[in-house]
């Protein structure tokens, strides 16, 4: 991809979000030229079957929100997986996550792991209800 003269050209950014508001907001950025590495599951994400419209065989919805990324397929609860991610964090300069509260402390790569990784790490963790509170799951 040509990232020719974009204000965050210099910004790597791995999107561990699905759904809407993640994907979403990576896209935004990938718009204005971040690198964006969309981690998904083995099985795919799942909005990659929601459709009508699809484009061949993934949906239309998956294909807009998804563009200006590259993609890895890991297996998050795999510890040789979660070293791929490790990797790749050291790298990065923000990380994207919408999963529920508390499941990337679950994974093992909450925000202090995040920051033993990379000191420099950006962690934008988006939610409905927020982190805490009555409402959070």
């Amino acid at each position: 991809m040509i990232r020719l003269n974009l204000p965050l050209s210099d910004l790597t950014v791995v999107d561990l979000s699905r759904i809407l508001s993640g994907p979403f907001a990576t896209m935004a950025l990938g718009d204005f030229g971040a690198r964006i590495i969309k981690v998904e599951p083995p099985a795919g994400d799942d909005t990659r079957t929601w459709g009508p419209p699809f484009v061949e065989e993934d949906a239309a919805y998956f294909l807009s929100v998804n563009r200006n990324k590259e993609s890895v397929v890991l297996d998050l609860k795999k510890p040789e997986d979660l070293r791929v991610l490790e990797a790749l964090i050291r790298r990065a300069d923000v990380v994207v996550e919408n999963f529920r509260p508390g499941t990337i402390d679950r994974l093992g790569i909450g925000y202090d792991r995040l920051r033993e990784l990379n000191p420099r790490i950006i962690l934008c963790s988006i939610s409905g209800y927020g982190q805490t509170g009555p409402k959070r799951e």
